[in-house]
């Protein structure tokens, strides 16, 4: 039990850093830093949305408009810091009795 609450934190810690590249790399396609015509941004930006909008439009759907600011990345990581601490804290000890 111990090591499927291991891999499931490891993933939620992959998942973390896979919003921060899309949270990068959307502050540098505003700012024209990159280009999203070039194959290798443009498969890197699909891969990464992929993976990051089937959590983000749930909760960009209850967020109300803030005139172009998204907060949906820091609720997203708020819920994977609870969720890693229920596991740590709750499920872990648990596991042992």
């Amino acid at each position: 039990m111990d090591i499927i609450l291991d891999v499931i934190l490891i993933i939620l810690r992959f998942y973390w850093w896979v919003v921060i590249v899309m949270i990068i790399m959307s502050w540098l396609f505003a700012f024209n830093v990159i280009n999203g015509r070039n194959d290798f941004v443009a498969t890197i930006w699909r891969i990464v949305s992929a993976l990051t909008e089937p959590a983000l439009r749930p909760i960009r759907r209850f967020m109300p408009n803030l005139r172009g600011i998204d907060i949906s990345p820091l609720i997203l990581f708020l819920a994977i810091y609870i969720l890693e601490r229920v596991i740590i804290e709750y499920l872990r000890p648990a596991a042992f009795f």
